[in-house]
């Protein structure tokens, strides 16, 4: 998320520094995982939880830090973790947050770092860090200790596949010289070339669920910040490269498989013709598509004349969105109903960086 929004008070901050995954996958109890649902509120700040009904279960209070801003919550695929990302004075940092314990820790404390993605199983996540000094791609486990992660120093995006030692990451070498999309085994000690764009950003490539296709958004290599991409998928070596539709761009968002693989979620810009647009996301007007990936049928979800939406996430069910609403610089969560296309707020306080997460 590229909001900015900065909060008055540091709490817990002691333990913050003490020192947006967690639980293994192989589970110690029988008992089936349960699935929550998290949004951050920023008045009285704190995450508040959902069941998978969307019933109130608990709030967990967690303001951010004076002249930071919060950049997005990201949730452990499965356990009891919630990575923070957050916007402050020296860069972007991200925090820990144990969902039992109400407990904070920071991985990464004398340089900035930057969310890249969870390892498939959740035990740590990928984060780049010490951008303008020595920059690299560490592996930052939950119980604090790193591991370096051998790929270019370049690398913008990463996304681990079904098999929990190889991943996709992409990366440019600068302005004019396009991106590539490599996919790297063991650990990154071998890499292989799976895509390669000389005009275009390849950006958050997502793996679907059963590993054998891959989506991306393409973003044009201008020095125009917002556009209009494209919505691209691919077969997981690399084959079968093809456009789906039209895509907004520049402004971060996802575009997001559907937990039976047979749909994307994802942003479409509306004013494509406003050139101040390209220059300032306070004028974009922006809506949630779902298409079908085999027929390329286009369902538009939202319907807003003004302000935007951002990236949407599935629920582990697939039968809802959830997603950030901004209009006249309020965001609001929303989530909506697949079947029925009903859209609706949880609360009406101003909320943001909805997570699903199961534990």
């Amino acid at each position: 998320m590229r909001t900015k929004l900065v909060s008055a008070c540091w709490l817990l901050i002691t333990s913050f520094l003490s020192l947006l995954s967690c639980t293994p996958a192989t589970q110690t109890s029988d008992l089936p995982l349960q699935t929550s649902f998290y949004i951050y509120r920023f008045n009285s700040p704190a995450l508040i939880e959902f069941s998978e009904d969307f019933e109130l279960i608990k709030e967990i209070p967690f303001a951010i830090p004076p002249n930071c801003g919060l950049f997005n919550i990201f949730p452990a695929p499965v356990g009891k973790f919630m990575l923070i990302e957050l916007n402050c004075p020296n860069g972007q940092t991200v925090l820990y947050l144990d969902l039992e314990t109400n407990t904070v820790t920071q991985p990464i404390t004398d340089a900035d770092s930057h969310f890249l993605a969870w390892t498939f199983d959740g035990n740590a996540a990928f984060l780049k860090i010490d951008s303008l000094g020595n920059a690299r791609v560490i592996r930052a486990s939950t119980d604090g200790s790193p591991d370096s992660v051998p790929i270019s120093e370049f690398t913008y995006d990463l996304a681990p596949s079904l098999n929990q030692h190889e991943f996709t990451f992409t990366y440019s070498r600068g302005l004019g010289q396009g991106s590539e999309l490599w996919l790297a085994k063991r650990d990154g000690d071998v890499v292989e070339q799976l895509y390669a764009d000389l005009y275009n950003y390849v950006s958050f490539a997502r793996w679907s669920l059963d590993g054998k296709q891959l989506a991306f958004i393409k973003i044009p290599d201008s020095p125009i910040p917002f556009t209009v991409g494209e919505l691209w998928v691919m077969n997981a070596d690399g084959s079968n490269a093809r456009k789906l539709a039209d895509a907004d761009a520049g402004h971060g968002y996802a575009a997001n498989w559907s937990p039976d693989r047979t749909k994307i979620a994802f942003v479409v810009r509306e004013n494509a013709e406003d050139e101040s647009a390209n220059q300032s996301s306070d004028s974009l007007i922006s809506n949630i598509y779902i298409i079908e990936v085999a027929s390329r049928e286009l369902t538009q979800l939202t319907h807003l004349t003004e302000g935007h939406v951002e990236t949407a996430s599935w629920s582990p069910d697939g039968n809802t969105l959830g997603f950030n609403v901004v209009i006249n610089g309020r965001i609001d969560v929303r989530i909506a109903d697949i079947a029925t296309g009903e859209i609706r707020s949880l609360i009406t306080e101003p909320t943001c960086c909805p997570a699903w997460i199961r534990k």
